[in-house]
């Protein structure tokens, strides 16, 4: 029975090795750190053993990747074009979407059983705190290379998301207006979860719930909500 344990103890870390190095496409030198930065704060309460700090600072070095990559590519385009671009590149249901298509979420580290972490955007947030394991491991050039080469070249494409629009709440505004509904965005709950407050906003047409949305600010809670409460609603489909 210990020797079938301690095999399956093994496996199950190669398996998270081999699943890494699949994602990353190089092995990485520290294994703790990256599996640090895939751990959920669901499963790891420690703001040294989740993925939070990390995250902030993925965060940082991605918004000055992308910010050097626009910067570069449209020469005379104003500091307003650029901006919004860069909102589009690194906004969480953009980064979420990625990540699910890189498989990020076969080796992320989170409560399964919380249902409320279905509709978040855990999985781009946890993008972020990849990235800022990388720029650890490697430092910030082979970061930006492996940013271009698995982020930026393969997922996001720079005339579509010229095109894109990326404030769900104006887009829900103008259909309930177009159609004579009422929209209103609630706080449903208010909590604090590691020091950080959370926020869980409702988007509420003619008095019925329809979406929700969780994040550690108003504005994005809310965002997030009128993204679910467009695709739910099949606007602009």
């Amino acid at each position: 029975m210990m020797r079938n344990l301690v095999r399956k103890i093994f496996s199950s870390k190669t398996g998270f090795e081999q699943n890494l190095r699949n994602v990353l496409g190089y092995t990485p030198g520290d294994l703790q750190l990256y599996r640090t930065a895939l751990s959920h704060r669901s499963v790891k309460e420690g703001s040294d053993q989740n993925n939070e700090r990390l995250e902030f600072l993925g965060d940082a070095i991605l918004s000055a990747i992308v910010a050097d990559y626009l910067f570069k590519k449209y020469p005379y385009k104003g500091e307003g074009f650029l901006t919004e671009m860069r909102s589009k590149m690194v906004n969480r249901a953009t980064l979420n979407d990625i990540a699910l298509k890189m498989g990020l979420k076969k080796i992320t580290l989170y409560n399964k059983g919380d249902n409320s972490l279905k509709i978040s955007q855990i999985f781009g947030n946890t993008l972020e705190a990849l990235l800022g394991a990388i720029y650890l491991d490697l430092g910030y050039k082979k970061t930006k290379r492996w940013v271009n080469k698995n982020i930026i070249t393969p997922h996001l494409y720079m005339d579509d998301l010229e095109l894109l629009e990326i404030n769900h709440k104006n887009k829900l505004y103008g259909w309930a207006n177009r159609n004579g509904k009422t929209l209103e965005f609630e706080t449903l709950d208010e909590r604090l979860e590691n020091g950080r407050r959370l926020f869980t906003i409702g988007a509420v047409v003619n008095g019925e719930l329809v979406a929700e949305g969780k994040a550690f600010n108003k504005k994005d809670a809310s965002q997030i909500a009128a993204q679910v409460a467009v695709e739910k609603l099949g606007i602009g489909t």
